[in-house]
């Protein structure tokens, strides 16, 4: 009995970190940084964007009561609260019936049990987490609400709202300069953090991103490991909202680039990624400004 007591508890332990599985298929990169007001908000989807971005991970803005995630709050496809109900309830109940058929000896679903078949059990776990990802995001997820576009063979809108807000936002004029700007910065920030150059990164983004770049260099430091990237091209970038608050301007643009990405140990030989291929990715950039200055990088986020 003493094996199926320690494989309940594991599984126990699966249940309590199911969340955050789902929450890791969002990207690897994380989500950090200030958007004002809307930092606890998810942006807009585009066309860019469909399924919109995972909620900021790190900010050094406060979040506000109520905010973005707590109980009570109507949070864009997922009804009230940061966790759909939905999956919170299907994943507690298929789990939960496995735990249960565990501990008295009918195995999980009634035909699973053992240490033999842990891998399956996994194998179980991570299609149940899949297939309720996709049903959320297909069926309850509704349809999104595109916003502008701009890049390769399209033109770029001169203007965007907020999604929500209060009397302090208004919305701003953004022109196709700005998002000039915007892929220059792109460009900027990447071939900075390839250099581990904080002082230019100083220049072109918040200190609350210096920050952050420089823990994740000494992270890097610390392995004995560099990543470098090069060959940044935006592929296509939609902006999702623009909005003015408290004499500061923000715009979030969703952002599909294409970049060698490799890392390298210090021998410099190549211990991640490839110096042929292309790697593409997609982030919603958030970038500030005062009015009639120039923009910084303020925040990154993942796409769902």
């Amino acid at each position: 009995m003493r094996p199926r007591f320690i494989l309940a508890a594991f599984l126990a332990l699966l249940l309590a970190l199911a969340p955050a599985l789902g929450m890791a298929a969002a990207g690897s990169g994380g989500s950090f940084g200030s958007r004002g007001m809307r930092t606890y908000t998810a942006p807009p989807a585009t066309r860019t964007s469909p399924f919109g971005a995972s909620p900021m991970e790190r900010s050094l803005t406060p979040r506000a009561a109520p905010g973005y995630g707590q109980p009570g709050v109507m949070q864009p496809g997922y009804g009230y609260g940061g966790r759909s109900p939905f999956m919170s309830g299907l994943l507690g109940g298929l789990i939960g019936a496995g735990i249960g058929g565990m501990l008295f000896g009918h195995g999980m679903f009634g035909g699973i049990s053992g240490f033999g078949s842990i891998f399956g059990l996994l194998i179980q776990l991570a299609l149940i987490v899949w297939v309720v990802r996709w049903v959320l995001r297909r069926v309850f997820g509704g349809m999104p609400v595109m916003a502008g576009g701009y890049g390769r063979g399209a033109m770029p809108p001169t203007a965007a709202l907020p999604a929500s807000g209060g009397a302090a936002l208004r919305g701003i004029q953004i022109t196709p300069a700005d998002y000039q700007a915007f892929e220059q910065l792109l460009q900027a920030v990447q071939a900075a953090w390839s250099a581990h150059d904080l002082d230019r990164l100083r220049a072109i983004a918040t200190p609350e991103m210096v920050g952050y770049f420089g823990q994740q260099m000494a992270e890097q430091a610390s392995r004995g490991v560099r990543n470098l990237v090069g060959d940044v091209r935006l592929d296509q970038g939609d902006l999702s909202e623009a909005w003015a608050e408290d004499g500061r301007e923000y715009a979030t643009v969703a952002m599909r680039f294409t970049m060698h990405d490799v890392t390298r140990d210090t021998a410099g030989h190549v211990v991640d990624g490839s110096l042929t291929e292309w790697v593409s990715t997609t982030e919603c950039w958030t970038f500030l400004r005062a009015p009639g200055g120039r923009w910084v990088l303020s925040a990154i986020q993942q796409v769902r």
